[in-house]
């Protein structure tokens, strides 16, 4: 994940070059980043939170085709 942190800084820099402040694709780019990573957080905190209440069957795949 270290890694994967430049990108957002490089995604930034392209979209203001690219696009200019003032441009709807630039602030996209920004905000969506910005939003999605908390937005990822809180869906990971809820699932682990309600695990419990799906059923499991003997840590197997269970297909029901």
């Amino acid at each position: 994940m270290i890694g994967a942190s430049n990108f957002f800084e490089l995604a930034v820099a392209v979209a203001i070059s690219l696009f200019g402040l003032q441009s709807g694709a630039t602030l996209a780019t920004i905000v969506g980043v910005l939003v999605e990573v908390p937005v990822m957080l809180t869906l990971v905190k809820i699932a682990t939170s309600t695990r419990h209440w799906f059923a499991r069957f003997n840590n197997k795949l269970v297909s029901f085709c």
